[in-house]
């Protein structure tokens, strides 16, 4: 093994809220390898100071190597597919890159004595429970995303159980903000709107838009996340973290077009997708722990992010290539997606 200095390595580093925990680490002092194979997120979204990786966590002869090669001290693990809707139409896809590559990363962890992996995991693990959700509700996920996230928490469980590895796992909910991949149709509910206005075309809403969520701004979790490791009443526990007021989607698509200059644009509404209608959480412990936090109010928070996206620019959707399972795939869905045989 190297006799570098130890380095903590964060997955996904290049993608969205990795680049934020990424930079955070860094203005805490730390060294850090920043991982990423570009599947979702872009080199220009990896802040200066970071040694970038690029390779995936689902290859594990090429994880294997990241361990052998540095003196990684703590994981931060953010690397995931995370489009909760498309998940039930490309199964094996989310098992293999939201499972099997978490899986690659926790045998190296524990196999070179890691000190701490924190997971960002999901709300998505709570399925249609009641909202505020709790830590304390037992998970019943809807979805295979969110059974892919509960399955990785599980098993960091058991690894703890059996190797000692200490672990945190964090469950944000609608986190948006700057470095969101405008580009992705299918996920991230205000980038998408952003894309939309800055293409000229209408927002879309699955459904009434009475849906209702607490977004969450980016940057109101990240020192929390990338602190974690090194709290000593944050091991081997699960936090619920994210913005505390829930908004219906339609009162979301207003608050976006207004910061984006377009006040009025036109909404169009889709058919109803299959998704749980209300869903929030409750973040008392993740208080009593790190501390109250900031909480950005949904109008500044979109601001933000609406002056950097004005900058980004609109990108272009990139349809997702192999959809396995066609069958009940929203049609708007359908109209943007390879539905080749995989």
């Amino acid at each position: 093994m190297s006799a570098r200095k130890p380095s903590v390595l964060v997955t996904g580093a290049a993608g969205f809220i990795g680049a934020h925990v990424t930079r955070q680490l860094l203005a805490d002092g730390r060294s850090v390898l920043a991982l990423d194979d570009l599947s979702g997120g872009f080199r220009d979204n990896l802040p200066a100071g970071a040694e970038f990786l690029e390779g995936s966590v689902t290859d594990d002869a090429f994880v294997r190597t990241v361990f052998e090669t540095h003196r990684i001290s703590h994981v931060f693990h953010l690397a995931a597919y995370a489009a909760e809707g498309l998940s039930h139409f490309i199964r094996r896809f989310n098992y293999t890159n939201n499972i099997i590559g978490s899986v690659n990363l926790i045998n190296q962890a524990v196999r070179h004595d890691v000190e701490s992996f924190v997971f960002t995991s999901s709300i998505a693990a709570y399925g249609g429970l009641p909202s505020p959700m709790r830590e304390t509700d037992a998970p019943r996920p809807e979805d295979p995303y969110g059974i892919a996230k509960l399955a990785v928490e599980l098993d960091l469980a058991a690894a703890s159980g059996m190797f000692d590895l200490s672990y945190v796992v964090f469950r944000p909910h609608n986190v948006y903000g700057e470095y969101q991949n405008l580009g992705d149709p299918y996920r991230n509910v205000i980038g998408i709107f952003m894309n939309q206005i800055m293409q000229g075309r209408p927002m879309t809403i699955f459904g009434d838009g009475t849906q209702q969520r607490a977004f969450s701004y980016v940057g109101d979790i990240v020192a929390a996340i990338a602190g974690s490791a090194w709290h000593p009443e944050a091991r081997n526990q699960v936090f619920n973290i994210g913005a505390e007021t829930p908004y219906s989607v339609t009162e979301l698509a207003q608050t976006v077009a207004e910061a984006m200059g377009q006040p009025g644009h036109p909404i169009e509404y889709l058919p109803a997708r299959q998704e749980v209608h209300i869903a929030y959480s409750d973040h008392s412990k993740a208080r009593r722990v790190f501390g109250p936090g900031p909480q950005t109010s949904l109008r500044d928070g979109v601001q933000k992010m609406a002056a950097w996206a004005r900058t980004a620019g609109a990108r272009q959707g990139k349809a997702f290539e192999g959809v396995e399972i066609s069958r009940n795939l929203p049609p708007r869905w359908r109209e943007i997606t390879d539905l080749s045989p995989t």
